[in-house]
């Protein structure tokens, strides 16, 4: 009988060890045979001019709420053993991680698939909203039209995207 997944999500202002995080989602496990992690950073400078920090802002509960779902969609697309999502919010220096996506599968294929989609949901679609912080001041970051048509690929009417190959 087939191990449940392990679902983690946390919003949180403390820093995270990506390094314990996946270990606790493979510990025990021997139907994992994938892993595939994501790890976004703060970069230190934007168009060429240096970035001082970012600030996430969020709603509490509600950011939550809607990163479940997209993990549970993403339990239902591909076969996982396990996800974990970690968003952090607050001020942010440059360097510091912001946000980890790690999806477990049996097979790679699967692993890198959801892990591709819960990246770009939580880069088009969750609700947290940044702002740069620059010497010139700071403004609050706009949606990309590339982040969007990234998302777009995983709608359900192409129905491709869902393979779970090895």
């Amino acid at each position: 009988m087939a191990m449940p997944a392990t679902i983690t999500v946390k919003v949180q202002s403390e820093p995270f060890d990506v390094a314990a995080e996946t270990a606790a989602l493979t510990r025990g496990r021997t139907d994992v045979g994938a892993l595939v992690t994501f790890t976004g950073i703060c970069r230190g400078e934007e168009n060429g001019e240096p970035i001082a920090a970012l600030t996430l802002e969020h709603y509490p509960g509600m950011a939550e709420a809607e990163i479940e779902s997209h993990v549970a969609e993403a339990a239902q697309r591909w076969p996982l053993t396990g996800a974990v999502v970690i968003h952090r919010y607050g001020r942010i220096a440059p360097g510091d991680d912001i946000m980890m996506v790690a999806t477990a599968s049996s097979h790679r294929a699967a692993a890198f698939a959801a892990a591709d989609f819960l990246m770009d949901y939580l880069k088009t679609r969750a609700p947290f909203w940044k702002q740069v912080e620059k010497a010139s001041g700071r403004n609050w970051v706009e949606a990309k039209a590339d982040d969007d048509k990234a998302a777009a690929r995983w709608t359900r009417s192409g129905g491709s995207n869902d393979q779970a190959a090895e």
